[in-house]
């Protein structure tokens, strides 16, 4: 109401209602107010006489209006009786059975168009097309079970002979049982391992002997608790100190003494980094869900996150965008934020990567995480023992830790240059109301009211234990020590690296690992010849080179690697081609096959075969 002819709230003196509006005889409506029949509605009530012209007036314009809108309504339904008679007669030329299944078909070639359109945004057009020549190529008879037997060719010579070795794996129990005479039998078998000391990539890393030192130290602690369960935290009430213990001191290292954490950093222990990356995954996805209801969530990773992210986005059904690093090998954060939607539930950082030992911008990542109101993980499952003493000893690393705002999760382990047992890591959050989504609360079990705080129910006490000892034996006094050491001897291992003419390091390491390529010499055969002098690196891809995490085993060896290094660069370089039961024309055919699909089979059959 309150404009034009509707201004006016009129009355009829008769005893009628002139405007239908449903008050009471005599009076109108106002802005859906009651009003006695001589009143104006003009925003403010106010009384005024009305001639007996004016009310007819109105009788009149109420009139035309009623009369027209008769009319159209006359005329949409001449409309619609035109339209059905058409549609009636057009359709009448047609079986039943076709306009039955007319509709069908339609529904069924858009379900595939849209299935295709999906495949097409999510691999790129290259990857879409070659993965439709290869399904039709396979379809061929005898091409599919050429293409197989090509691959198992490959399996074979990945396992390099480990099929013979099997042969003579047990598959029943003795008949007559050893006793204390296993562990004889034990330590033949462990014999027969490889040399590690010093020699491999990451791996070990504490150093000296197992018989002595910080290994003796740690194997007794285990044993101690070898019989513990924190999952009965009533009983062993020890270990469940010792987890607590572990989780605040860990987190009091990546930041949450600092004002900015907020002060209510929480976490558990678990069984490695990928079990806290999966936890941190699983708790995104539902606190996201529950936060802005999210149902069909997407994450966001660069290409030199860990594999682990992969894993958590086929296990827990998110959608996984894997975005190529800068220049600098670092995640393209302005990338990432072309990829993000009203999907998107969590991004990812590392501190350090493990491909190049490069930090992420975690600064720049948070900044973008909170922008958009969605969580960030950070990986720290390398660096999280290093680079807080790192810092402390002034070198020149980022911010990576919760004193960074956005940062919603971060994951360590306590195994690698936390020096604990293996089996040990940590997942921490930013607050409690995160951490509660990691939790399985079950309330119609049988068996009674189960909580349970990580994937495992029942979790060994005895690495809780290492890790617990391995911490308060070390101190921070101890972790300096050994974090001054290792990023010394990583410098000098840089250093030697670039004097070798035909290698190059990729980007700028800001630890412990250290990646080289060559644009001279295959260095997928300079890692075979390392190999066959003991050594053993990582080999990795986009773009091809091999690494080396530095660990306290390396310390005192570093210039025999370098030694080494150059010799196997030598020999490639006067001698190129594979090596006999080398695997560089394996590694340089899967870096370079365009079909992912048949090189992802190829690793499935390798695993499979393998046990």
């Amino acid at each position: 109401m309150g404009l034009g002819f509707a201004a006016v709230c009129v009355g009829v003196y008769d005893g009628s209602v002139s405007n239908g509006m449903g008050c009471v005889t005599g009076v109108g409506v106002c802005n859906g107010v009651c009003c006695k029949s001589d009143w104006v509605c003009d925003g403010k009530f106010r009384q005024q006489s009305i001639s007996k012209s004016k009310i007819q007036k109105h009788h009149s314009s109420w009139t035309i209006i009623r009369l027209f809108s008769s009319a159209m309504d006359s005329s949409v339904k001449s409309f619609l009786l035109d339209v059905r008679a058409f549609a009636n007669s057009f359709l009448s030329e047609y079986e039943p059975l076709v306009l039955v299944s007319a509709p069908l078909i339609a529904l069924f070639v858009a379900s595939m168009l849209q299935s295709a359109l999906q495949v097409l945004h999510e691999n790129g057009l290259k990857a879409t097309l070659l993965g439709f020549f290869m399904s039709f190529v396979k379809l061929v008879p005898g091409v599919k079970s050429y293409i197989d037997a090509e691959k198992q060719k490959v399996v074979d010579k990945l396992q390099s002979g480990g099929n013979s070795v099997r042969e003579s794996w047990r598959t029943e129990l003795p008949s007559t049982g050893l006793g204390a005479g296993v562990i004889e039998q034990m330590k033949d078998e462990k014999r027969k391992d490889v040399a590690w000391q010093g020699k491999c990539s990451g791996a070990v890393y504490i150093g000296g002997s197992e018989c002595e030192g910080h290994f003796s130290l740690i194997n007794e602690a285990c044993s101690m608790f070898a019989h513990t369960n924190p999952l009965h935290m009533d009983v062993f009430q020890s270990v469940v100190r010792f987890e607590a213990e572990v989780v605040a001191m860990t987190a009091a290292m990546l930041g949450s003494k600092k004002k900015s954490s907020g002060g209510q950093i929480c976490g558990n222990m678990t069984s490695g980094g990928t079990e806290s990356i999966l936890l941190a995954v699983k708790s995104s996805r539902d606190y996201m869900k529950t936060t802005k209801g999210i149902k069909k969530p997407e994450m966001i990773i660069p290409e030199s996150a860990h594999s682990a992210y992969d894993k958590a986005a086929q296990y827990f059904n998110i959608k996984l965008w894997r975005v190529p690093v800068n220049k600098e090998f670092q995640a393209d954060v302005k990338a990432i934020r072309r990829y993000i939607n009203r999907n998107t539930i969590l991004i990812v950082g590392s501190a350090p990567g493990f491909p190049h030992g490069i930090v992420d911008p975690i600064e720049e990542l948070g900044q973008l995480a909170s922008s958009f109101d969605i969580c960030l993980h950070v990986d720290l499952c390398l660096g999280g023992f290093v680079l807080p003493f790192a810092n402390k000893l002034g070198y020149p690393i980022p911010p990576f830790d919760f004193s960074v705002k956005g940062v919603t999760s971060i994951s360590a382990d306590v195994h690698k240059y936390g020096l604990a047992p293996k089996g040990t890591s940590v997942v921490l959050y930013r607050n409690h109301d995160l951490r509660k989504h990691q939790f399985v609360a079950v309330t119609e079990w049988s068996g009674g009211l189960y909580v349970s705080p990580t994937i495992a129910g029942s979790r060994p006490g005895g690495l809780i234990a290492g890790a617990w000892a391995s911490m308060i034996s070390l101190g921070e006094e101890g972790y300096l020590e050994n974090t001054k050491k290792i990023m010394e001897v990583s410098k000098r291992l840089q250093k030697g690296i670039e004097e070798i003419p035909e290698l190059f390091v990729i980007g700028r390491p800001d630890m412990t690992v250290v990646a080289l390529g060559s644009n001279v010499v295959d260095i997928f055969e300079v890692n075979d010849i390392m190999s066959s002098k003991g050594w053993h690196l990582n080999a990795l891809q986009r773009p091809n080179s091999i690494h080396i995490c530095v660990t306290l085993q390396h310390v005192p060896i570093i210039d025999d690697f370098l030694r080494d290094l150059t010799e196997s660069v030598k020999t490639v370089k006067e001698n190129p081609g594979p090596i006999s039961g080398g695997l560089a024309p394996i590694y340089g055919a899967a870096g370079r096959m365009p079909d992912r699909g048949t090189v992802q089979e190829l690793l499935v059959n390798y695993m499979d075969g393998a046990f």
